[in-house]
C-alpha cells in the first residue's frame, strides 16, 4: 500500500475532490465530524479556560490577518508549523490536544483503513507532522470519537435554578398579582435584553438578535433548552456556512476577525454569546427577584 501525504492551505480539499473526479478515484472523507470536535473542546475546557479563550478572541480583534504569499510559504515550513502548534498547546492545552493531536490520530487511522491499494491523502499543513508520526502507531479511535457527557454538577444546576426561579414567580403571584407581573417583567427584560446585547456584540444578524430577546426569557426557565440554539439556527439559516468555512476553521478560530468572517464559527459565536448574555440576565434578574420577595 502506497501513501502520500501532501499539503496545501485553504483549498486543498476542493482540489482533492476535483482531482478525484478527474481520475475517477474513490473519495473518502477522513476527518472527524466537526460537531464532535467542537463539542469535545467545549466540554473539556474548564470555565476559566472558556473565558480565557473568549477574551483571547476578543483582544485579537485588531490584529491584521492578511498575509502575503511569501509569509504563507514561510508558514508552511515544518518548523514554523511545529512552533505555531506548540504555542497553541501551551496557551490552550485542551484545544491543541483535541483540535490538532486527536484529529492527527483520527486522520492516520482513516488513512490506514481506507479502501484500495494506492491511497493519496490530502491534508492541511498543520496535520502533516502529526499524521506522519501517528501513521505507524495504533489509535484508540473510539475514545476520540465520542462527546464527553456533562458533569453531574452542571446537570443538577441546570434543573435546580429554573425550578427555584419558577417557584419564586408562583410565590410572587400568590402574594400579589401586580408583584408577580413586576417580577416577570424584570425577568423578561434582563434575560432578553442581555441575550440580545451579547448577540449584537458579535455582530449577529438583526433577526438573530430579535430571536435572542424572545427566546431568552423562556429558555432560561427550561433546562433542556438554550437561547443560543435558536439564535444560532436563525444565524445559520440566514447566512448559511459553506464548505470553505468548515475547511478554514483551523486557521480562522484563533482571531476574532477570522471568526466573524467564517460563517460556521460566526454561528457558533452567536450561540455562545447569546447563552452568556441570557445566563448573566438570569443571575441579575434572579437575585433581584429574591431580594424583592425575601
Amino acid at each position: 500500500m502506497q501513501k502520500k501525504l501532501g499539503t496545501n492551505v485553504g483549498g486543498e480539499m476542493l482540489e482533492a475532490i476535483a482531482s478525484a473526479k478527474d481520475v475517477n478515484a474513490q473519495l473518502v472523507l477522513a476527518d472527524r465530524n466537526i460537531q464532535t470536535t467542537l463539542l469535545r473542546i467545549w466540554r473539556k475546557l474548564s470555565l476559566w479556560e472558556k473565558l480565557k479563550l473568549i477574551f483571547s478572541l476578543t483582544f485579537s480583534f485588531g490584529e491584521d490577518t492578511e498575509i502575503s504569499s511569501e509569509d504563507l510559504q514561510e508558514l508552511l515550513k515544518e518548523d514554523m508549523l511545529e512552533s505555531a502548534i506548540s504555542g497553541l498547546r501551551k496557551q490552550f492545552p485542551a484545544v491543541g490536544q483535541i483540535l490538532i493531536s486527536e484529529r492527527d490520530q483520527y486522520l492516520a487511522y482513516k488513512i490506514k483503513n481506507a479502501p484500495g491499494q494506492k491511497i493519496v491523502a490530502v491534508l492541511g499543513g498543520a496535520h502533516v507532522p502529526g499524521v506522519k508520526k501517528e501513521i505507524f502507531k495504533e489509535q484508540d479511535i473510539e475514545s476520540i470519537s465520542v462527546i464527553p457527557p456533562k458533569s453531574k454538577i452542571s446537570k443538577i444546576t441546570a434543573w435546580i435554578i429554573p425550578a427555584l426561579i419558577t417557584g419564586l414567580f408562583v410565590y410572587a403571584f400568590i402574594m400579589n398579582i401586580q408583584t408577580g407581573l413586576n417580577q416577570l417583567s424584570a425577568w423578561v427584560l434582563w434575560t432578553g435584553l442581555l441575550a440580545a446585547l451579547f448577540t449584537a456584540l458579535c455582530l449577529g444578524h438583526p433577526l438573530s438578535i430579535i430571536t435572542s430577546f424572545i427566546a431568552a426569557p423562556i429558555t432560561t426557565l427550561h433546562p433542556m433548552l438554550a437561547c443560543g440554539w435558536f439564535a444560532g439556527l436563525v444565524e445559520a439559516t440566514i447566512k448559511k456556512p459553506t464548505v470553505q468555512d468548515v475547511q478554514n476553521i483551523q486557521e480562522d478560530i484563533f482571531s476574532l476577525k477570522g471568526v466573524l468572517k467564517n460563517r460556521f464559527l460566526k454561528t457558533l459565536l452567536v450561540v455562545i454569546m447569546s447563552n452568556i448574555g441570557a445566563s448573566i440576565g438570569t443571575f441579575i434578574a434572579g437575585t433581584g427577584i429574591i431580594r424583592n420577595l425575601l
